[in-house]
């Protein structure tokens, strides 16, 4: 198949969460089948090394029309996927994209991301016409490319280039929605101008809506998620856009990239370690504990690597947080995010500095090393589509901590629920007190029974999440896409 990979960023070049890890590895895995694979992204200024891209093409959008306020240039550059022969299209535009970060500073959003990403949107699939790239699937990501399918379907619905191009839209968080007002859309003319319940909020357009409503098919990144976006809990009020689809809505579990997350061979580890060498984990355990200032030894070690949001729970730690360091464990939490959370984490932190650290940042090497020296990770979240974090802890031995919630539910096994293939803890109330019970069960097996938390830890080691596995669900996805006639 031909397949046109649309993401607002990709690991390698430019990356802010998981979304770029998907846009890096799915694609690979894919061309990897055999596919011929183009990922297509906007072209940050941001992004290092971009100015050497070669520039294989210069496009116009609106080129035909009458009126010049609609022609929008822009060049195609080119680079590749890390170690692969995987193009990646990037869409220059120095109007939208010479900007100081992806999507906003200072924890306020671009104004105009309405109109970057629809530029995006509607850029991507003009410059596929340009350099004759004829799409069997258009793959679009999130609510920054939305719109693509509208796009699609109604720009291009007699256009005989994409006579046979069918659209998959995943949704990695439905809590992000892109809610614009109808004015961003005015480089878009055939679509700017269509008010249609289904992708309406009030007097506003959602993207996300949007490529719900006019996508061929439509998957989350968990069979767990999928099910949730049905729920009016789980929905992030759209329930009703994703009932009226759930014939074509579907969950694949993201994989995961282990040549990056590994912890035989990590190259961001002094201390590496495998199924057979476990028993060194603890030798770099005993390294990050001296680099926190925490004593060393056999203290149970919890990390946590997380954006500080609601979402990812932090607003369920905060409150039991010091009354779990009343017990003789240590912590150390990194991540950044909303700024209250932040205060209040690093509030904590300095009162208890002998117990706990916190760092307000993101650094992949720390991250990397959290994972691995780490017995526990914490990942309490109200809601989570899939996540990483603990997949890799799982393939660190590192036992996680989780909400029985999206794909967490997927990728754990609770210990208490199932003591011979458990390989991780599980909670399921969204409360504090539920989480500090949890929290104080992994303290006292820990403290109890070092051999059976080995037994945990290696059956966490034994846990995969390829993506050559996901890859295969994607592949039966994309021909049900191009099994359903065109609009």
């Amino acid at each position: 198949m031909n397949i046109l990979f649309l993401a607002s960023e990709v690991a390698g070049l430019i990356k802010s969460g998981g979304l770029a890890d998907v846009a890096k590895a799915l694609p690979l895995q894919l061309a990897l089948q055999g596919h011929q694979v183009r990922v297509v992204t906007p072209c940050y200024s941001i992004i290092k090394g971009q100015e050497q891209f070669e520039v294989i093409g210069h496009g116009v959008l609106n080129e035909d029309s009458d009126n010049d306020n609609l022609k929008i240039p822009y060049d195609i550059k080119k680079t590749y996927l890390p170690n692969s022969n995987v193009e990646v299209w990037l869409i220059a535009c120095s109007r939208y994209f010479d900007r100081t970060s992806l999507y906003g500073d200072n924890n306020q959003a671009y104004g105009d991301n309405g109109e970057r990403f629809a530029f995006f949107s509607a850029a991507a699939l003009d410059c596929t016409k340009r350099l004759k790239f004829a799409p069997d699937i258009v793959h679009c990501n999130d609510w920054h490319t939305g719109v693509t399918p509208m796009v699609l379907r109604i720009k291009y619905n007699q256009d005989a280039f994409f006579n046979n191009t069918r659209s998959l839209l995943t949704v990695h968080n439905g809590a992000f929605q892109g809610v614009f007002d109808r004015g961003q859309l005015w480089m878009i003319p055939e679509i700017a101008g269509i008010y249609n319940d289904m992708i309406s909020q009030g007097q506003y357009v959602n993207f996300l809506k949007s490529g719900v409503f006019y996508a061929d098919k439509i998957n989350t990144v968990s069979p767990g998620y999928a099910t949730e976006l049905t729920t009016y809990l789980g929905g992030h009020g759209m329930t009703k856009n994703y009932i009226d689809r759930a014939g074509d809505l579907s969950g694949i579990v993201n994989g995961c990239d282990y040549s990056d997350w590994d912890p035989g061979t990590d190259p961001l580890l002094r201390i590496r370690y495998n199924l057979e060498t476990m028993d060194e984990k603890v030798l770099g355990k005993y390294l990050l504990q001296r680099k926190l200032g925490f004593a060393m030894g056999d203290t149970p070690l919890y990390g946590m690597v997380a954006r500080l949001t609601d979402q990812k729970g932090v607003g369920l730690l905060l409150p039991i947080l010091e009354q779990f360091l009343e017990h003789k464990v240590q912590i150390v939490i990194e991540g950044t995010g909303d700024p209250n959370l932040q205060y209040q984490m690093q509030t904590i932190a300095n009162r208890h500095k002998d117990k706990m650290v916190f760092y307000p940042i993101y650094d992949n090497i720390l991250a990397h090393q959290i994972e691995a020296a780490s017995d526990f990770f914490l990942m309490p979240s109200i809601f989570e589509p899939c996540g990483l974090n603990q997949i890799y802890s799982l393939a660190y031995g590192t036992l996680p901590i989780v909400r029985a919630v999206g794909g967490l539910k997927d990728t754990v096994i609770d210990y208490d629920t199932d003591r011979d293939n458990g390989n991780g803890f599980m909670f399921n109330t969204p409360s504090p007190e539920e989480l500090l019970s949890c929290l104080r069960r992994t303290l006292i097996l820990y403290l109890e029974d070092m051999d059976e938390i080995i037994r945990l830890r290696r059956n966490a080691m034994r846990t995969r999440f390829n993506w050559s596995d996901s890859c295969k669900q994607y592949e039966a996805l994309y021909q049900a896409a191009l099994d359903k006639p065109k609009w």
